[in-house]
């Protein structure tokens, strides 16, 4: 069972990454997922949390309108969308699985997770 997080990098203020987070050895349909990031000093947050169904998504206040998580059910990979980065977004990005697929939004209010990814580090600088 594994999560592999990719995508991270090196980008200027107002730019995009997209991140990726696959599945291999369970199903993510069967599951809630979530990204959540940590930045230096700071606790670990729950940034966006998505169910089985992909309907109503959560998203933390501070990513809202910015940020947008999807999935591939036939590709077991989840995506993370960044647009208008700000230097406080940087931070290390991980992601996770949770079952049922319900607790979507206790796993991100929560930081809760049955499996986690390595994490990719996300810069956001000039």
């Amino acid at each position: 069972v594994q999560l592999q997080a990719s995508g991270g990098g090196l980008v200027q203020p107002g730019g995009s990454l997209r991140l990726s987070c696959a599945a291999s050895g369970f199903p993510l349909a069967d599951y809630a997922i979530g990204w959540f990031r940590q930045a230096p000093g700071k606790e670990r947050e729950g940034v966006p949390c998505i169910s089985r169904s992909n309907r109503n998504p959560y998203y933390a206040d501070s990513v809202k309108g910015r940020f947008t998580i999807s999935s591939d059910n036939a590709k077991n990979t989840v995506f993370l969308q960044m647009n208008n980065l700000k230097p406080e977004d940087t931070a290390i990005y991980y992601c996770a699985a949770l079952r049922p697929s319900e607790t979507y939004y206790y796993m991100c209010v929560q930081t809760q997770g049955d499996y986690w990814g390595q994490g990719t580090l996300v810069t956001v600088s000039s």
